[in-house]
């Protein structure tokens, strides 16, 4: 009996990695993860605005993340068309806030200091859309939300349940590394994981 158990155990775990394995195969000869993340950040649009809301992503202890980099230079871009007269950038945790960092990188590249507002205690994407709402008036005029092109589904609906009435912009961070064979698995998990955020956020009632 225990050998037959057994049996079954092993030949579960065999379908089990050989399914991962194809997905894997298929993930990466497939440009699956772009057409996915596009989806997400339709339609895409690069909104123009007078207050600039920029999500930080991914850490590294105390160094911002791939895809906090990421936004942050699509942000320096934004600002240099012209027309924002302030950013607001978010995120925490508060021992160790990405959002310092961010304001750092923006700094470093030409973008005046008394533009840019700190947000440093969001730790997750509703958190970003409550705390920004602190700091936020209506002097502010048309806000514009920035973030990787994968997480603008999410994030838009997001900040406008909570009464902000953003303009998504969008940045090609998953579009990006799937350019790349190597960087479309990691890409795929982190779409995977996106959706179920999606989904728990829907049941929450947060979107």
């Amino acid at each position: 009996m225990a050998s037959l158990a057994w049996f079954r155990l092993r030949r579960i775990s065999v379908i089990f990695c050989a399914a991962i394995g194809f997905l894997m195969v298929l993930t990466t000869l497939v440009p699956l993860t772009r057409w996915w993340a596009l989806r997400l950040a339709s339609p895409w649009e690069d909104s123009r605005g007078d207050t600039l809301i920029v999500l930080s992503g991914s850490s590294n202890d105390e160094f911002v993340g791939y895809n906090t980099y990421l936004r942050c230079q699509y942000a320096t871009v934004a600002w240099r068309e012209g027309g924002f007269r302030k950013v607001i950038v978010s995120g925490g945790p508060a021992s160790s806030p990405q959002s310092l960092a961010m304001k750092s990188f923006l700094v470093s590249v030409g973008v005046p200091e008394s533009a840019i507002v700190v947000e440093p205690r969001s730790t997750s994407t509703r958190e970003n859309a409550l705390f920004t709402k602190e700091l936020v008036s209506a002097a502010d005029g048309k806000l514009v939300l920035l973030t990787s092109e994968y997480h603008t589904y999410r994030s838009a609906r997001v900040f406008r349940k909570v009464g902000l009435n953003v303009s998504p912009r969008p940045i090609p961070d998953i579009s990006k590394r799937s350019s790349s064979f190597v960087g479309r698995w990691p890409a795929f998990l982190d779409l995977c994981a996106e959706t179920i955020k999606i989904i728990y956020y829907r049941a929450r009632g947060w979107m």
